[in-house]
């Protein structure tokens, strides 16, 4: 039974991350936002399927111009969405998002302004700060989101000091492989590990040690991409195994739930974490929900830390508020 959604209503973007292929605009170009008819009609399907949450993604999500009717239908629904954005478009769209957002991320990569516009290429620390006033003004509550590399993981201690200062919970997101060939070093990991004991942060410590267990292994996988996940893209297509590292798309057409329950998809589900291209994979996006059933050692080792999320970001959050 799948678990999130990972629905890319975008494939565009509006900044030009060193880490990130949604950077090449040019591979894009001409690409279109998803159907809102289509996203709603799948909406009901996913929730049949058993999805709690759903991250409503891109490229830039923000740039789906009708991203909150989409939200509102699917918390209507039972869903708990999600939403990651450099920040650049949401001073302007906050208050159509009020109360939409379940889990709004604010990527931040350092608090010096000129590093994280040059990670970035674009000049949005300011649209972050912004963004945060305004969200905390609205009584949303946002998280600030640190991609962690071996260039900026040192500046993780100045980025949770303005987390601190505006009450917010800090994630530490470890760069992944398929951004960047070199992943991260001993040092990075280290560090972050360390970093991720302080209050107010969050880490899945099984990120690190699957790295350093050198990613999924292909004779045991650990990976539920295909059982734990629904990916969908812009042209209302099912991605499988995943996102990153597809080699099928398979159109939906009307009925997302009968084509879920197809003999395509059970053929990956079988084969899910086995493919040649998923050896060594370290993919946080299909982690993350992998590790969300106590079924092995790494996944265990998860149960602390969404503990303490929770606590923080639904009991001391709102006391700090206060």
């Amino acid at each position: 039974m799948p678990i999130l959604c990972n629905y890319y209503l975008t494939y565009r973007c509006n900044a030009y991350c060193d880490f990130c292929h949604f950077g090449d605009h040019a591979a894009y170009r001409g690409t279109r936002h998803a159907s809102t008819q289509d996203v709603l009609r799948n909406l009901p399907d996913l929730r049949r399927l058993g999805v709690r949450f759903i991250d409503l993604t891109g490229g830039e999500p923000l740039l789906h111009p009708q991203l909150d009717m989409i939200a509102r239908e699917a918390q209507r629904l039972g869903m708990r969405t999600s939403v990651t954005t450099n920040g650049l478009l949401y001073p302007k769209y906050a208050e159509r998002l009020q109360g939409r957002i379940d889990l709004l991320h604010f990527s931040l990569d350092s608090a010096d302004r000129a590093t994280h516009d040059r990670m970035r290429g674009v000049p949005c620390f300011d649209a972050v700060m912004e963004s945060i006033r305004i969200a905390r003004e609205l009584g949303e509550k946002p998280d600030l989101l640190f991609t962690v590399t071996d260039e900026n993981f040192r500046d993780m201690k100045d980025v949770y000091a303005i987390a601190r200062e505006h009450g917010l919970l800090l994630l530490l997101n470890p760069v992944f492989r398929y951004f960047r060939d070199e992943g991260l070093g001993e040092e990075a990991l280290a560090f972050t590990e360390a970093f991720a004991k302080h209050p107010m942060v969050y880490l899945n410590p099984s990120f690190i040690t699957l790295r350093r267990k050198g990613g999924n292994d292909i004779e045991h996988p650990l990976c539920r991409a295909v059982s734990r996940v629904v990916v969908i893209s812009p042209q209302n297509e099912l991605l499988l195994p995943c996102y990153h590292l597809h080699f099928e798309k398979l159109p939906i057409g009307d009925s997302l739930l009968e084509t879920w329950r197809s003999e395509r998809v059970h053929w990956h589900r079988e084969r899910e974490g086995r493919h040649d291209f998923c050896q060594g994979c370290t993919i946080n996006c299909y982690f993350e929900p992998s590790f969300a059933f106590p079924t092995n050692r790494l996944s265990l080792a998860t149960i602390p830390s969404k503990i303490r999320y929770g606590y923080a970001k639904y009991v001391l959050q709102p006391l700090r508020k206060r």
